[in-house]
């Protein structure tokens, strides 16, 4: 009944493949002409029965043009609520209470836009990492479910709707007399963070969260081998280290429930601008690089990272020096710890420049980062490009003494000021990673080469003692 015989089928059979998988051509204009001619002939028989092709599922869904447009136009119509909601609650506000009242408003939220801003900063050191085809997945350690690129701008888009949706909030529901509500808004925005990164379901990238919160775990306490990733990452935190301080206060006031209150225009409150905590939380990140370096030197005995922790060392008098201006007399602080602060800062900027040039970067194959596998715009004004070397190693030196403003005493207490300063700093370790992850890409690379090398080495000693076996 079946036939005694094996049929020849054709590879492109349906009755291969399984359902709602695609077919196989062993090249794709094969694939296009094959489609259009069924397309055409169907049309055509269609025609002649006199019936009409019914739009298949794909013909209905828009383009994904469309599709970003539109999203582009609910975006822009966001941004735009919120920037006029906002304005018209600050202009309702005092000329007296109104710069106060942005201060506060702005304390709570500054944290986490700044980190916003530093995940956005992190998908495009990403998206060149994938253009010059480097294996950061190799170099840092991941596993094959890491973020791409796309899904880290992702989360930086919601984060980016979230978080000014939030302040826009607070600032309506302030200027309109519901402050306890206008209380609830920043607090339900961190509780929210907080749990989303120790929710323990398998929902919203649980490896990729779980990773971070172990590598975090690993640079607070290292007491294991210090790899790539946990000190690339303890380098990142030593730039927000202003973010971590501005976490603390407010994390403070809303344990201490001075949300929305006028406790905040006492400095020297339990979390007001003098608190001790600060200087403190400031001190954590590089003291957190300090052993990690010390830690290296245990493993590996390598002289550099002693001189390495030195560096991160001299960060300590600057933060602790600059705080004593507000617990110390006036003359003290003037014929004293004034110098002793210059002094210190103009040791670690300058320690801290020289370390980025001689050490974490490689100069000799500077830009390689930048050296594109597919034509680019980018690659062609950035690769090989003589300018970029005085670009990088002269903003690196101008934003590794942005501690000056300082000696300013109106720009030391303009918080806008301030926010542009740690904006800047973020700016110049972004740049930093890419030379930083192209330094270790040529390490990599060039043990790989050795490593083969001393195989065929190896090999043509083997092919050469079997040859003199054979002779004698």
């Amino acid at each position: 009944m079946f036939g005694g015989g094996l049929a020849s089928v054709p590879v492109n059979s349906p009755h291969l493949r399984k359902s709602g998988s695609r077919p196989v051509f062993s090249d794709l204009g094969e694939l296009v002409n094959s489609a259009e001619e069924g397309f055409l002939h169907s049309l055509e028989a269609n025609e002649m029965k006199g019936v009409t092709t019914p739009l298949s599922s794909a013909a209905i869904m828009p383009s994904p043009i469309f599709l970003w447009r539109f999203k582009a136009l609910l975006f822009f119509i966001w941004g735009f609520s919120c920037s006029k909601i906002g304005w018209d609650s600050v202009m309702r506000m005092s000329v007296d209470l109104r710069d106060l009242f942005l201060y506060e408003a702005f304390l709570y939220y500054n944290p986490l836009l700044l980190v916003t801003m530093m995940v956005w900063l992190w998908g495009v050191n990403l998206w060149v990492f994938l253009q010059a085809n480097v294996n950061y997945a190799k170099i840092f350690d991941l596993d094959q479910n890491h973020l791409t690129h796309r899904e880290i701008w992702k989360c930086a888009t919601w984060m980016t709707i979230v978080v000014p949706t939030s302040m826009t909030a607070y600032l309506y529901l302030y200027s309109h007399g519901e402050v306890s509500l206008a209380a609830s808004q920043p607090v339900l925005l961190y509780t929210a963070v907080a749990m989303l990164l120790i929710f323990p379901f398998d929902i919203f990238y649980l490896s990729s969260r779980y990773f971070l919160l172990r590598t975090l775990w690993r640079i607070v306490f290292p007491l294991q081998a210090i790899t790539f990733a946990d000190f690339f990452l303890a380098d990142i935190l030593t730039s927000m280290s202003k973010v971590f301080s501005d976490l603390e206060r407010s994390v403070c006031r809303m344990v201490h429930r001075q949300v929305a209150t006028i406790a905040w225009f006492e400095a020297d409150s339990v979390c007001g601008s003098h608190s001790v905590a600060i200087p403190v939380v400031l001190v954590l990140p590089y003291l957190f690089r300090f052993f990690q370096c010390l830690r290296q030197y245990k493993d590996t005995g390598e002289k550099t990272t002693l001189l390495n922790a030195l560096k991160y060392s001299t960060a300590v008098p600057v933060i602790f020096l600059s705080a004593l201006k507000y617990h110390v007399f006036p003359d003290r602080w003037n014929n004293i710890y004034r110098p002793l602060w210059l002094l210190s800062s103009v040791l670690n900027s300058l320690y801290s420049f020289y370390w980025d040039v001689t050490r974490d970067w490689d100069l000799s194959g500077f830009t390689r980062i930048f050296k594109f596998s597919k034509p680019h715009l980018f690659s062609h004004f950035l690769y090989g490009r003589n300018w970029v070397y005085l670009w990088v190693i002269g903003s690196n030196l101008v934003l590794r003494c942005t501690w000056t403003y300082k000696l300013s005493a109106h720009l030391r207490h303009n918080y806008l000021t301030v926010f542009t300063i740690t904006v800047l700093e973020m700016l110049r370790r972004f740049q930093w990673v890419f030379f930083r992850v192209e330094n270790e890409w040529n390490k990599g690379n060039s043990k790989s080469n050795v490593q083969t090398a001393m195989s065929d080495m190896s090999n043509e000693e083997d092919k050469l003692l079997n040859s003199n076996d054979h002779n004698v």
